[in-house]
């Protein structure tokens, strides 16, 4: 099968992959000229484990290409998917535009039948948009049907998300479409992978539920730590308690300094938006939202209170700067925040990341020191924060980070040593919900 991904970022690029690897012919469409040659090289312009590898094989064997020819990449395929970017404008909805000049072009070079398909994050009613914006553009009688496929990959392990999905949703209301798609996800309908057929709005709602819920059991389990440290528990054996129910299970009970990344914060946002042009107060969501913004400064003030109510010229190891392992991306990253405030407070940071420092010395400026690795970072400082829990980090030689350092202050905003291991090295151990 023939098929179009109209947006060479992250998304695009992982189902580009994704799909040619299931053995279609898949060209891969950016408007920008020197990230099309990059990836034409088998270069990848963000750090996704896994995924240069699989470009690189299918760049290889011939069944993926990238172009800036976008209108030929439609008129040569059946199915076309969009994934552009759908960035959140001032008031949190999601920008559109993108998506629309897509379907403007869709339009224009609509030269036999096509299912058109959204893979973007887009608010319930954007496909019957695209499908209104082609209808009315075309300036023939071409047919074309449009889908919903929404995207739930994780970053730092899309590649494998994307081959051992947890389910496939497909939204649309054309036997032809639904059919077309079934075939092209053939490898994982015959490995048994469940799908969800339904109709273009309740697909679209599928994946703002599913990240707002997720988000909402991030912030609940940050509340809880906050309640811990209150009254003396420890959120470790609360979340483990909780999470043995089979009905709450333990995935997205680690307390931390938030969520982040490019999709939670996105996503809660414009589904507030979406309640609220619909007259309908979420207050679950809107409760999510603004615990996880006061986490990063119950964060700064954990920070704060552990060397003496005092931030002001105190150097301070920051460790992780991306807002999860695994991956470069500092959008929305707590990590970054708290940091972005302990500077504001007259801190001197000292930070590394094993993959996010370019990306993150491009909003911390010349303010810190960026370092060739953690036991550089703790050097001469008097606290060592780990903000982002990256497998190194867990693994760090405490008795040498702490050889290194002036002072004794460990701040573990997520919760990757054990309290009685850090202290018997000499740590003042500060965590989140641990006694």
């Amino acid at each position: 099968m023939r098929v179009a991904v109209i947006g060479a970022g992250y998304v695009g690029v992982v189902t580009a992959a994704g799909f040619a690897e299931f053995g279609n012919e898949v060209v891969c469409v950016d408007k920008v000229p020197e990230k099309v040659e990059m990836l034409r090289k088998g270069e990848i312009p963000f750090y996704e484990p896994g995924l240069q590898e699989l470009v690189g094989k299918n760049l290889k064997e011939g069944r993926l290409v990238f172009t800036t020819d976008s209108p030929q990449a439609i008129r040569d395929s059946l199915v076309i998917f969009i994934a552009v970017g759908t960035p959140p404008r001032g008031d949190g909805s999601a920008d559109l535009s993108y998506v629309e000049e897509v379907a403007r072009e869709i339009a224009d070079n609509l030269n036999e039948y096509k299912v058109v398909v959204t893979k973007s994050t887009v608010p319930v009613g954007t496909s019957l948009r695209i499908k209104e914006i082609i209808e009315t553009c075309k300036n023939n009688s071409t047919q074309f049907d449009v889908a919903s496929n929404p995207e739930f990959l994780r970053e730092g392990s899309a590649v494998y998300d994307f081959m051992h999905p947890d389910r496939v949703v497909i939204g649309t209301d054309s036997d032809a479409a639904k059919a077309i798609l079934r075939d092209l996800y053939r490898p994982l309908y015959l490995r048994e992978t469940p799908f969800v057929f339904t109709d273009l709005k309740t697909s679209e709602l599928i994946k703002y539920a599913s990240n707002s819920f997720l988000a909402m059991k991030i912030s609940f389990i940050n509340e809880i730590a906050n309640l811990c440290d209150t009254l003396g528990a420890d959120v470790h054996v609360v979340a483990r308690g909780m999470g043995l129910d089979g009905r709450i299970g333990p995935k997205f009970l680690h307390p931390g300094p938030g969520y982040g990344g490019s999709c939670f914060p996105k996503d809660t946002m414009a589904l507030l938006r979406m309640a609220q042009e619909a007259g309908y107060h979420f207050r679950l969501v809107e409760a999510t939202v603004q615990v996880n913004l006061s986490q990063q400064e119950r964060a700064v003030e954990k920070i704060r209170q552990a060397l003496g109510g005092k931030l002001e010229g105190t150097v301070i190891g920051f460790l992780g700067l991306s807002f999860k392992p695994n991956t470069d991306d500092i959008r929305e990253s707590p990590a970054l925040r708290v940091a972005k405030m302990l500077l504001e407070e007259g801190a001197a940071l000292r930070v590394f990341d094993p993959a996010a420092m370019k990306n993150a010395a491009q909003v911390l400026g010349n303010g810190c020191v960026y370092c060739k690795d953690s036991y550089h970072a703790v050097q001469g400082a008097q606290a060592m924060v780990v903000a982002t829990e990256w497998n190194q980090f867990r693994n760090l030689d405490l008795a040498k980070a702490r050889e290194a350092m002036k002072g004794d202050v460990l701040v573990d905003l997520r919760n990757v040593y054990e309290p009685e291991k850090a202290k018997a090295l000499g740590f003042k151990y500060i965590g989140m919900g641990r006694r």
